[in-house]
């Protein structure tokens, strides 16, 4: 069994908890979200803590119960603090502007890019060149900052592009005169 899958989720106070018809609703202070879970996999819900159970004993069930109580996890921790990445823009000209809620940048195509505001995820821009998404989805943070870094993904030899703060750019040398 998975090592991960056998811990047990932890509550604290003010989260509460739904399950039927294998769909999880967990509440909290920053929201709510709701996620399917396998119909295989069953959950032992406490008050402090959440276990997750496989039903049936196969290779495929044994990986599938550390995902499930990751994702579990993941839900928890975004309904009371939060999840954000951070993207930095480097490059001349290169500027990110928020338009009411939506999120403008400028990355040296011949028009501005306009990212609409998803529900959930918020933008905040520090500066002209540093991009906070912030929401309480894990996966759809992730996702949001993902697409924005697509449209000018960091390139080697100058490091001009969308980067994650975290993210180092491996720069590779340019011609060599003879």
């Amino acid at each position: 069994m998975s090592r991960i899958g056998k811990k047990p989720v932890l509550l604290p106070k003010g989260i509460t908890i739904e399950f039927s018809n294998d769909k999880l609703t967990v509440k909290g202070p920053l929201g709510e979200i709701t996620k399917n879970i396998h119909p295989d996999i069953s959950l032992d819900i406490n008050e402090e803590k959440i276990v997750v159970v496989r039903n049936v004993d196969d290779k495929f069930h044994r990986a599938l119960i550390g995902t499930i109580r990751s994702i579990i996890s993941n839900m928890v921790v975004g309904v009371t603090e939060g999840f954000k990445k951070e993207l930095i823009i480097e490059g001349m000209g290169y500027k990110a502007e928020l338009k009411g809620d939506d999120l403008n940048i400028v990355v040296g195509f011949s028009h501005p890019v306009l990212i609409k505001k998803e529900d959930g995820i918020a933008f905040i821009v520090e500066g002209n060149n540093r991009i906070v998404v912030n929401g309480i989805d894990k996966e759809k943070v992730g996702q949001v900052a993902a697409e924005i870094r697509a449209f000018r993904p960091p390139e080697p030899y100058k490091g001009k592009g969308i980067r994650y703060k975290d993210e180092r750019v491996r720069r590779k040398a340019g011609k060599i005169a003879i």
